[in-house]
């Protein structure tokens, strides 16, 4: 029963985080400001917090799941999706300190709208966000099966 609760809190996770990160990918447009300049940062913080059930999930899995820690500490497919949530998680700083930057440029001018250039590099690097998630399912679904074992 337990890893039944601890796999459907991971799925809840996953799906939270990857809402909050398409809320992201859609706001990060011109069109969009300057209220989603304020927006952003709200969003990104619940997947920031989304981020951080996912792993906490993830771990209680390892620990207290029913293929226990030996099955994870050998395969490399699990070191690879903890390599990718790496990745993400490093990629997602820069966009995180820019929303901060624009919810607080907002507050004191509520026609700020970003230039285009940070625009861009920020919808960059929440899109590459997105792409490397997509390897998580897929890492996911071969580990489960023991390929790389």
């Amino acid at each position: 029963m337990l890893d039944a609760i601890l796999a459907a809190a991971h799925y809840l996770s996953i799906i939270l985080l990857v809402t909050f990160l398409a809320i992201e990918t859609v706001l990060v447009k011109r069109e969009w400001m300057p209220q989603a300049a304020a927006r952003l940062a709200r969003y990104d913080m619940m997947y920031f917090l989304m981020a951080m059930a996912v792993l906490a999930t993830g771990l209680l899995r390892v620990f207290f799941g029913v293929k226990g820690v030996a099955f994870y500490e050998h395969n490399p497919l699990f070191h690879a999706k903890v390599t990718v949530f790496v990745l993400i998680a490093l990629t997602s700083i820069w966009p995180t300190k820019r929303f901060l930057h624009w919810k607080k440029a907002a507050a004191a001018d509520p026609a700020f709208i970003p230039d285009d250039i940070d625009l861009k590099r920020v919808r960059r690097c929440v899109m590459a966000e997105a792409h490397l998630l997509v390897l998580m399912p897929i890492l996911a679904a071969f580990m489960a099966r023991g390929i790389g074992m």
